[in-house]
């Protein structure tokens, strides 16, 4: 990352600064108000990036049930796209999976979205399936990439 980023953990008050970024990257396909007020409501691992100034540059959520682990968004503003702030969310999200005992990660992608999916398949994270029209109204596909847990070398997973 160029310039220094904090991560914190996404707080009820950030959502009305995530709102724009959601609408500006994703369009008619954003999640609302209420959707990110049930992810946080329900105890799931949301963490964001700040930069110095407290500018919240980009998100991030991890849902964990036993032994599997799902991505559910990372985001990053616009301007601030390319410093390594989605893969300092993304490391984070693993790192907590892992925490947590997840044996699997799983992510869903737009199938057009060919940088997300070069990032991901950096960290281990294959195609594994293809949901068609996952994302509406714009009816993209969604490429379902999963990266699986690595042996200790004591015969068990990490997680």
């Amino acid at each position: 990352m160029s310039g220094p980023v904090r991560l914190d953990r996404f707080r009820w008050w950030h959502i009305d600064e995530v709102l724009p970024i959601e609408a500006d990257l994703f369009g008619a396909e954003q999640w609302s108000p209420a959707m990110f007020w049930n992810e946080l409501a329900s105890g799931h691992w949301y963490r964001v990036a700040l930069d110095v100034d407290g500018t919240l540059l980009g998100y991030a959520g991890l849902t964990v049930q036993p032994d599997e682990a799902w991505v559910q968004n990372i985001a990053v503003r616009r301007n601030a796209q390319r410093r390594g702030i989605g893969r300092a969310l993304l490391e984070d999200l693993l790192a907590e999976a892992d925490r947590r005992g997840a044996h699997s990660v799983l992510l869903e992608v737009a199938a057009d979205n060919a940088p997300a999916q070069r990032l991901y398949a950096g960290y281990g994270f294959e195609p594994v399936g293809v949901r068609r029209g996952y994302y509406q109204p714009s009816n993209t596909d969604a490429l379902v990439m999963r990266r699986d847990a690595e042996p200790t070398g004591n015969g068990t997973d990490h997680g």
